[in-house]
Order: C-alpha cells, then structure tokens, then sequence
C-alpha cells in the first residue's frame, strides 16, 4: 500500500480548520473526500498541523495510503480537478511517494508560520481575511526586540490557549523575526512544535509593544508569569499562514 506526501495550500476562511468535525466543512474532510470521488477509498489523512478556522496554508503536509501506486503528477493532477469540482479552496501543490515510515505530524523537525498585519488607517479590501488589520501606526522594529525575549526553551504557559492539550508547555522557538515593507509587516516563526494558539499570542502580544504599550520587561515578565492572564490579546486567525515543514 504505498504512501503519498501531499504539499496542500488552502484558504482557510471558509473552514473549521485543517482537522475533520461534526460541525462544518474542514481542509481534512475537503481531501479526503476528493480522494474517495477519485480513488473510491476511504481513507484518513494526517496533517504536520492542525490550523485553526480562517487560518490559511501555504505548505501544510499531509501522508495518504493508497491501494495502488499512482505517477505522481497523475496524483495531484486528479486531486485537483476532484478539489475543484467541488468548489473547495484548497489545492494539492505536489504529490510524491514516500517511505512507509514517514509520517506528516511525527517525522517533522521543524514548521515554518507567518503571520501578517496590514497598518494603516484605510480598511482592507484585497486584503479582507488574509490579514490582521490594525488601524494604529505599529513599530515593527519595537515588534522584533521583543520578540527576541520569545525566543529559545520556555515555558509557555502564559501563551497557549487555555484548552491546549500538549503534555508540556515547554517548547524551543528557532525564529522569530519581525519585518515591514510599506502598510505589511510580517512576523515569521519557526520551531519544531508549537502549542495551541502560540503564535497567535505572540502576534497579539507583539502588537501591544508596536503600539509602545509593552516593552521588552513587559513581555519577559508575561512569559516568567506562566499565567494564561497574563497574556496580550489572541490575534485574529484571517493573518496567520502555515508556510513550510521541514522533514
């Protein structure tokens, strides 16, 4: 039974998320329906992470078992047209065959996010739902310093959302790096794992020092408190984008 490895981009706006619910349409269950309408098989699908709704993808990964080998092109050609017919808003960016130990979620050793913020005082019309809109003048040069606070082994209790399920708080940022290019500014983080919700607090916590409310004591304070309290406000998912895994 060979295993593919999917690169799949989406938009995740009209969503629950990646993973399959009882309560509306998922990226998850948008494949593997595709691949049911393809293939006849029903089969279950595993993602490297699990996004949240409205939050969109880039490079999420995912592994399928089939019961017959396919040409790889082949593959993510007839997913796509399935996808499409379907009205679904995810596409099969490559396809490849690999190993029967590789594992989407457990062979990752790193994953790659970005979240965006477009700031300035005109609202967002390309823009709408691809973004956080902040109508306040931010410093992204403020945002980076003290993100640099977030960066390396921590506890992160104070920023990961209260119904997380990991085994530990404890987890190791890589990256994280703020940059602007005229009203975008893009916060880029990269780790093996991440906990529920982390980035999104670190993005909503970073915009209270763009704003010059917090300073670099501040946010090192929120992280030594370990309190879910105190904590910046949770970003909005409409900017967040899972880029890349690295295998």
């Amino acid at each position: 039974m060979p295993r593919y490895r999917l690169r799949i981009e989406y938009d995740g706006t009209p969503y629950v998320g990646w993973q399959r619910q009882d309560n509306g349409p998922s990226v998850q269950g948008a494949i593997e329906a595709a691949i049911l309408s393809l293939t006849g098989e029903t089969v279950s699908i595993r993602g490297a992470g699990r996004t949240d709704s409205g939050v969109h993808a880039m490079g999420q990964v995912a592994h399928a078992d089939l019961s017959r080998p396919w040409k790889e092109h082949t593959l993510r050609n007839a997913l796509n047209a399935h996808l499409g017919m379907a009205g679904e808003r995810v596409a099969i960016l490559d396809a490849a065959e690999v190993p029967d130990d590789f594992d989407a979620r457990f062979s990752a050793v790193k994953r790659h996010y970005l979240y965006r913020i477009v700031s300035r005082r005109a609202p967002l019309a390309l823009e709408a739902n691809r973004a956080w809109f902040v109508a306040k003048e931010l410093d992204h040069e403020a945002m980076h310093a003290v993100g640099q606070v977030l960066v390396g082994k921590h506890d992160f209790t104070t920023f990961r959302a209260a119904q997380c399920q990991a085994n530990s708080p404890v987890r190791t940022i890589d990256r994280l790096e703020v940059t602007r290019s005229g009203d975008l500014i893009e916060m880029r983080v990269s780790a093996q794992s991440f906990l529920h919700n982390q980035i999104r607090s670190f993005a909503g916590t970073l915009k209270l020092a763009g704003e010059g409310k917090w300073t670099v004591e501040d946010v090192r304070a929120a992280l030594e408190a370990r309190d879910r309290k105190a904590c910046g406000p949770v970003a909005p998912p409409d900017g967040l984008y899972f880029m890349a895994v690295d295998y």
